[in-house]
């Protein structure tokens, strides 16, 4: 068999040929996605340091340090809600843990909580300091005052932040995070 007929065989069975070199390759990728997965089933993780002594719920102190130990349904922000009473100190455990995807945190990991001061306190996801220290909106229009952003106002006037967005909507507003003192907006009730 000459070049040039082993040539017009691939030629004539490409297709074919092509369907099998893609069936190798989806084999060989399920195995990797499933070789990745197996080991997240065990739930065991390798002992980092002596326990020194332990205190409630998932957290323990190990050489000095805090460290809590990840539970189901947590997320940097409420964990920071946990131990500075902010969530705005997610950051500063991002950091500490060199945490290349913050939003990704797994059950049973474990976090270095960094001794750092709070910033902003908060409970769940609203900030205290912007309720407390302002008055509640209770009519249909607010004028905005320099330093009011949706969030404090969406506080102010629902005691939720995440209704920003209706205040936004309702104004038909088309970047929200600009605006600006001495505007006139309508709060939807």
């Amino acid at each position: 068999m000459n070049l040039k007929s082993l040539l017009k065989a691939v030629k004539l069975n490409e297709s074919t040929i092509s369907m099998f070199l893609g069936a190798i390759v989806i084999v060989i990728v399920g195995i990797l996605i499933v070789n990745y997965f197996r080991g997240w089933e065990s739930g065991s993780t390798l002992p980092t340091g002596e326990i020194t002594e332990q205190q409630e719920g998932p957290t323990v102190t190990r050489n000095g340090q805090t460290v809590h130990i990840v539970q189901p349904g947590d997320n940097l922000w409420k964990i920071a809600e946990r131990y500075y009473d902010s969530g705005y100190n997610w950051l500063d455990i991002s950091r500490e843990n060199k945490l290349t995807n913050p939003g990704l945190i797994v059950q049973g990991q474990e976090l270095v909580i960094p001794r750092v001061e709070a910033k902003i306190a908060t409970v769940k996801g609203v900030a205290i300091e912007a309720t407390q220290s302002a008055e509640p909106i209770s009519g249909a229009t607010y004028a905005v005052v320099k330093g009011d952003s949706l969030w404090n106002i969406a506080v102010r006037a629902y005691g939720d932040g995440y209704r920003w967005a209706d205040i936004a909507q309702e104004n038909n507003l088309m970047h929200p995070s600009l605006i600006h003192s001495g505007n006139v907006l309508r709060i939807p009730r």
